[in-house]
């Protein structure tokens, strides 16, 4: 059975520069089933986090679709979205940038729900309130400090509070780990992986670092300045990369261990092709050791090179 959660179909968002339009997010296609995680992962740029900030609908879409449940997002006034917005969640890449200095722990978690009008008594907010900071591992005595008196994975915890304190299906993960120490970085990764099970959430994991996309993500979609160049199930992306621009990210992982020295990588040559106003034709061409004349005829669509694998590529047309 075919339980999609959301779909996106041919998303496009471009912003306007003094040299012409910058094409962020460019005819873009996916769908996350419910109770899955897919991750995507870019160099910095891409439009990883234009993608997902588009998706809940935060950037508005220049282009596509975006389908909640079947419901086209892209039509919707902003009372109808309001509707929504408390079902589809973002938990942000700084938690130290994205939280109210002036607010306590409390008043930052409860936020969402007055704003919301979600509780009909302080009693019942405070409840809940209680409840959240258990499930997210926070100290009750805790609840009334300010973010600047907490380390990064304790106000990490605070904006994931926020987040779920709504109860929401589908959530956009932007980075939620990246300026986070490693040991710390485990930790909310771990507490992600065990919300999502006992809660039954749905994820889009955006990050740059792709042995945490490995650890949490069913899926990963792999993009480049602004389009989606692989597709494929983890295990399949690590095995056997098809893209040539997913070779290089996974040709670049560091290897531990004193053997490693020795083993040729290779590096990728050339310039980044300008977003503004993009030519036709592959945007990793002028990087690509495999470039023809062929890439640079016009965009190149995703295609199933075997079953549930997709890239956007010359060599397996």
């Amino acid at each position: 059975m075919n339980d999609e959660l959301i779909q996106v179909k041919n998303l496009k968002k471009y912003f306007k520069t003094g040299r012409g339009l910058l094409h962020a997010v460019d005819d873009v296609s996916f769908s996350i089933e419910k109770g899955e995680t897919i991750g995507v992962v870019g160099e910095s740029g891409c439009g990883k986090s234009s993608l997902g900030r588009t998706v809940l609908r935060l950037n508005e879409p220049t282009g596509g679709q975006i389908l909640y449940r079947g419901q086209d997002l892209v039509g919707l006034s902003a009372r109808e979205l309001k509707q929504i917005r408390p079902k589809m969640q973002m938990i942000f890449q700084d938690p130290y940038s994205s939280l109210n200095g002036r607010m306590t722990v409390r008043q930052l978690i409860a936020e969402p729900l007055i704003v919301n009008k979600v509780c009909r008594s302080r009693s019942e907010i405070d409840e809940r309130i209680d409840r959240m900071m258990e499930t997210v591992g926070l100290a009750s005595r805790l609840d009334m400090a300010y973010p600047h008196e907490l380390d990064g994975g304790r106000r990490q915890r605070i904006g994931i509070a926020r987040t779920l304190i709504l109860e929401p299906e589908f959530v956009v993960c932007d980075e939620p780990v990246s300026a986070l120490d490693v040991s710390i970085q485990a930790q909310i990764l771990n507490l992600l992986m065990d919300l999502q099970e006992d809660l039954g959430l749905t994820y889009m994991f955006i990050t740059h670092d792709l042995s945490v996309v490995r650890h949490i993500s069913r899926r990963i979609m792999v993009m480049y300045l602004g389009k989606c160049v692989e597709m494929a199930d983890s295990q399949r992306i690590f095995d056997n990369p098809l893209h040539p621009y997913t070779k290089a990210l996974l040709a670049a992982i560091p290897i531990p261990g004193i053997e490693s020295r020795h083993k040729h990588r290779e590096l990728l040559q050339g310039e980044v092709t300008s977003p503004v106003n993009p030519k036709p034709g592959c945007r990793f061409a002028a990087r690509c050791p495999h470039a023809s004349s062929a890439c640079l005829e016009s965009d190149i669509p995703m295609q199933e090179v075997e079953p549930g694998h997709f890239t956007a590529c010359k060599l397996y047309s």
